[in-house]
């Protein structure tokens, strides 16, 4: 494949509804849009997830800019790439860290890859799964009352999992009242690192619920507390903010930091690391499931196409469009049925940019040839 253009647009999408965390509240989306464009003239599509402030990680929006703009693309552009592979295996291998920019590149070029095969992503990847299954993330409410309103509307629309974001003080609590009136969901706890080990009876005392996993208690780059504190809990700890790499992978499995990871595809620097993960957790029974960013349309198109791999077992946050926006930047949106979303089997990603969309919503774009 010869790149022959490269296009850069900042989008800003304003949420449905506030979304709370330990992190803060999100009322709106902005994010990077990457299209590569070959030298037939097809596209390839993907998305950055840094945020516009170093919250849940070291990079944001501007920073993968620059990176972009700076370093990948000049890259992209006088290289001949045979296989998106090679974009983490060696041409970006000597830029440290930046993995959420790196992975929005080298998304964009597996989504064109794939066109050019005339292979789904999901195929291209290796992915043998025609539907997934994906559960909802509800962030911090104003009251337990809403969370639990919000649970059996989500009920209603057939999602299979429900993960409830924690902080001290709104923990215990939320959970004790949540399994009381709702006994056998399966239902999980994320904490964003919201936690110490100073506050590990708060901790243990979920151990109560028959929760599916606790996500992320700890500091956001510790693997060692982790350990620690999975040797004192019942209920498995799930690593995401931990885990940027193989290695992270590796260390957290050899450790015993937990028993479930999340895989996000931007956190971790692409699509071919991700399913370098998949493969090491599969060899070692580490089941995986893929968290979300809020992305839009064609960030969602990604995870569904690496969920589509068989080691992802259990639901992931890849909830419906509708759930978010108003309107998507896809056609046709993401859907939910039964808690299900079908894997597309068209060439890339599945679905289509919706330009009007992309146009109406681009705050700024630059164009790289």
């Amino acid at each position: 494949m010869k790149i022959k253009e490269v296009i850069l647009r900042h989008l800003k999408l304003d949420l449905l509804h506030p979304f709370t965390t330990s992190f803060g509240t999100e009322y709106d989306r902005e994010f990077i849009l990457v299209e590569v464009i070959s030298d037939n003239g097809i596209s390839g599509w993907a998305e950055s997830v840094a945020m516009l402030d170093p919250l849940y990680n070291e990079e944001t929006l501007k920073s993968n800019w620059h990176i972009l703009e700076d370093y990948l693309i000049p890259i992209l552009l006088k290289n001949k790439i045979q296989h998106p592979d090679e974009l983490s295996e060696k041409y970006f291998s000597y830029i440290r860290g930046n993995y959420m920019a790196k992975a929005a590149l080298e998304g964009a070029v597996w989504d064109l890859y794939a066109r050019k095969q005339n292979l789904s992503l999901s195929k291209a990847l290796g992915g043998n799964k025609k539907k997934i299954e994906v559960g909802v993330s509800i962030g911090i409410q104003d009251s337990v009352d809403v969370t639990l309103e919000m649970i059996e509307s989500r009920l209603k629309e057939g999602y299979k999992r429900f993960k409830l974001k924690i902080k001290p003080g709104w923990d215990v609590e939320l959970i004790d009242k949540v399994r009381k009136v709702y006994p056998d969901i399966p239902l999980m706890a994320d904490a964003n690192s919201a936690y110490t080990l100073k506050d590990i009876d708060q901790l243990v005392a979920l151990d109560d619920y028959d929760l599916m996993m606790i996500e992320q208690p700890l500091a956001y780059n510790d693997i060692i507390d982790h350990a620690d504190l999975q040797a004192k809990l019942k209920t498995p700890i799930c690593l995401d903010e931990s885990i940027h790499s193989l290695e992270d992978a590796w260390k957290a499995i050899k450790l015993g930091s937990c028993k479930i990871i999340n895989i996000k595809v931007g956190r971790v620097g692409g699509l071919t690391e991700s399913r370098k993960i998949h493969d090491l957790c599969q060899e070692h029974g580490i089941p995986l499931w893929c968290g979300g960013m809020l992305e839009s349309g064609i960030g969602r198109a990604h995870n569904i196409a690496i969920t589509s791999l068989p080691n992802f077992v259990l639901p992931g946050d890849t909830a419906a469009s509708s759930l978010y926006w108003a309107e998507d930047i896809i056609d046709p949106e993401v859907t939910v049925e039964n808690g299900m979303i079908t894997v597309p089997s068209s060439p890339g990603i599945g679905y289509k940019p919706n330009l009007t969309n992309i146009d109406k919503y681009t705050v700024y774009s630059e164009t790289y040839r």
